[in-house]
């Protein structure tokens, strides 16, 4: 009897070494004989055994930490994409509006500069018909002046004039308004300038009205 009781409590000590107890009040408990049982009784248990890896899904299983961290890089990796579209479409409309807002404010100084022609025109007209004894005058000097200044000013806009008179027509350029004779000139060459034309920066600000050598 008192082996027998050795032998239950040597089981009973080797389970509580496992970290379980024994309920002893509950009759229906049966005592291991020896420590092997009592290690095959707590290695079946779901309170000792190792806890496995994973995260619990909304379905009761385990997931993944490998695959739960690729999904996560995945969402980071979409997220990012998403910025750097933003980003780049941002740019693109920046850029965009700067460019309508340099075109727009190039029509308008185009609109002024048309505008402004007809005033050096009537200007180059004057010098032109002030009479050589009278070239040296305050009248004649302060046109000139004022004249010069404007043609400065229209430079640094990026107005210059169009090369007409000696070239060969070009109806980009030129317009002609009569066809004339000439023996300095062959067929087809501006010969006369009856209103000179002017470039801005790269567009024909006011074509040359010109005669062309028929």
């Amino acid at each position: 009897m008192g082996e027998k009781k050795n032998k239950k409590t040597g089981a009973r000590a080797a389970a509580d070494e496992r970290g379980h107890k024994i309920p002893v009040e509950d009759p229906e408990v049966e005592i291991c004989e020896d420590a092997e049982d009592a290690a095959e009784y707590t290695e079946g248990s779901g309170e000792s055994g190792k806890a496995e890896e994973g995260f619990d899904t909304e379905d009761g299983g385990k997931e993944d930490p490998d695959s739960a961290s690729k999904a996560a890089q995945a969402k980071i990796d979409g997220l990012e994409d998403r910025v750097k579209r933003q980003m780049a479409e941002f740019e693109n409309y920046r850029k965009r509006t700067e460019r309508e807002k340099q075109q727009m404010f190039s029509m308008g100084e185009k609109e002024v500069l048309e505008k402004m022609l007809p005033v050096v025109d009537n200007l180059e007209r004057g010098l032109a018909a002030v009479p050589e004894d009278e070239a040296d005058s305050a009248i004649a000097s302060g046109m000139e002046m004022i004249y010069k200044q404007m043609v400065k000013q229209f430079e640094d806009l990026g107005v210059t004039p169009i090369e007409a008179v000696g070239k060969p027509f070009d109806p980009n350029f030129h317009n002609a308004v009569m066809q004339v004779e000439s023996d300095e000139y062959p067929s087809g060459t501006v010969a006369q300038e009856f209103q000179k034309g002017y470039m801005y920066h790269d567009t024909v600000l006011r074509h040359s009205m010109v005669g062309v050598v028929s």
